[in-house]
């Protein structure tokens, strides 16, 4: 439910924000620790991973005309540096470095399908630097737009998505740090019966929430900025899996601007011990939120999820078959994790 950009935009737009039809009651909580401030609104996700991944093969222009050493050794867009000649590659930086030193002789190991290829590579002086290039372009962060779960002020932490940001292979993508920021929501592309639909996002220029540090099962976790104001958040005590009752609850979301609005839903289903912490099974009731967006969709992960007052969880997936209706994360698992 994390939706990932290929590219990022960092944006600032002027969006006429329309008014929620739902007002966004105060929750009453005890003055002690057992309390959080409620997420709902959107953030954007810049997130370092450790992998180095082609885009593109491009040409080096040199004093004998132009070539791209890494389309004659074979490499592929897709591919992952993972080692040149023995040296780790973890950011992009390091392919440069380590291409300049003096070897007689390169070889490549990339990541190809979950296998690992060696390849020998000649790299080029470039005309323009003189220095030494193979002719790939290459990426080691990833971007998206999702939504914040809860913001721990005290301990100077936030919570977001309820569920890891996975590579198309379906694996947890091991990061090195990044920054989350402030973002808009200025459209929606509905989800129908065997389409998830979408939250489209831009970042909010100049609007940093902090710090990723972990992408885990539960989510993506980091430290707060300490200029991040929090006096416009609702003030909410922490559920457990035991508060939770089959029944009426509420999510809050944003599915236009930056503004957080609260939906009623059903818990269907209390799963307590799910090991993949698909702990609820929910039902959209809000006909308002059907009509925007069709239910849950891409961006929404993360959204959190109250009951009787209290926060218990987050939303996480969309049934593709039925958008009305998902899974969410119990609250604990989140807490525990960071």
């Amino acid at each position: 439910m994390f939706y990932a950009k290929k590219v990022i935009k960092a944006l600032i737009l002027l969006i006429a924000v329309v008014v929620c039809s739902f007002a966004v009651s105060p929750i009453a909580v005890s003055a002690d620790d057992n309390s959080l401030y409620l997420g709902g609104f959107p953030a954007g996700f810049v997130l370092n991973t450790t992998n180095v991944e082609v885009v593109g093969l491009c040409e080096v222009i040199t004093t004998n005309g132009m070539c791209s050493p890494a389309r004659e050794a074979g490499i592929k867009t897709g591919d992952i540096i993972d080692s040149i000649n023995g040296e780790e590659v973890n950011k992009t930086a390091d392919v440069n470095e380590i291409v300049a030193r003096d070897y007689k002789k390169y070889q490549i190991t990339v990541i190809r399908g979950g296998e690992s290829i060696t390849l020998d590579i000649n790299p080029v002086k470039e005309l323009a630097s003189g220095g030494k290039r193979i002719g790939v372009l290459v990426k080691d962060s990833i971007n998206g737009i999702g939504t914040v779960t809860y913001i721990d002020k005290a301990a100077g932490k936030f919570a977001s998505l309820g569920h890891p940001v996975m590579t198309v292979e379906n694996k947890l993508i091991k990061i090195n740090g990044g920054t989350v920021y402030g973002s808009l929501i200025y459209d929606v592309k509905k989800g129908v019966r065997g389409t998830p639909g979408e939250l489209r996002g831009a970042f909010e220029n100049g609007v940093v929430l902090g710090n990723a540090k972990i992408n885990c099962s539960c989510g993506v976790f980091g430290d707060l900025s300490k200029n991040y104001d929090c006096s416009k958040l609702i003030k909410i005590s922490k559920g457990t899996i035991d508060d939770v009752s089959v029944g009426t609850a509420y999510i809050y979301s944003t599915v236009y601007g930056k503004d957080v609005c609260k939906y009623e839903i059903s818990i269907v289903k209390v799963d307590r011990h799910n090991k993949d912490n698909r702990n609820f099974v929910i039902k959209i009731e809000d006909k308002n939120l059907i009509e925007k967006t069709g239910g849950i969709v891409q961006g929404m992960s993360g959204s959190p999820i109250v009951q009787n007052g209290k926060l218990i969880g987050a939303v996480t997936h969309v049934f593709v078959n039925d958008p009305t209706r998902g899974y969410g994360i119990g609250i604990e698992n989140m807490l525990s994790s960071y």
